[in-house]
């Protein structure tokens, strides 16, 4: 399906034009539905510290990677258990999505709110992942990085690969 937005002047020189604006409308309305920016959520399934599970109030599964953090993969034993587990431990039953925009791979990418303590960032300050900086454009990530690097917290306390989870996911393809 071609999802290029149509200008004024190509749908005016087309057959049907208000058949072709309308459908526009209707596709533009319906891509903004399926992808709400800010939604209460049920926690279906936390994978690793980066990466869940959640039902939303239009009842789908999303699949939601973390904004602005990457946390070691669970193959980086013991680093990529304490992440997600870490995560399990300061997410409750129902959080609140705000997306940010979807991924390559499908998922929803976003940050995740308990009340008013954003998770994807209090993984960063306990040590638990690493800002992922090639995504990330918010200078707070980037703050509680360093702290947790200056308390030597979590993937922070022992230097090594887990510390930069994108490049051990490329060295180990």
């Amino acid at each position: 399906m071609n999802l290029r937005p149509l200008s004024m002047q190509s749908l005016m020189k087309s057959k049907y034009p208000l058949t072709l604006l309308t459908l526009s409308l209707i596709s533009a309305l319906l891509w903004e539905c399926s992808f709400s920016s800010d939604q209460d959520c049920q926690v279906l399934n936390i994978y690793d510290g980066d990466t869940m599970t959640v039902q939303c109030q239009s009842s789908e599964k999303i699949k939601v990677r973390l904004y602005c953090i990457d946390s070691p993969e669970m193959q980086q034993a013991p680093w990529g258990k304490q992440a997600r587990d870490h995560l399990r431990s300061i997410t409750g039953s129902q959080v609140q999505l705000v997306a940010v925009e979807k991924d390559r791979y499908g998922r929803t990418v976003g940050e995740l709110y308990q009340g008013s303590t954003n998770l994807n960032l209090q993984q960063v300050q306990a040590g638990q992942a690493a800002v992922y900086r090639q995504y990330c454009k918010k200078d707070q990530y980037f703050q509680a990085e360093n702290q947790a690097k200056n308390a030597r917290q979590g993937i922070w306390s022992t230097s090594g690969p887990h510390q930069a989870p994108w490049q051990w996911r490329k060295d180990n393809k």
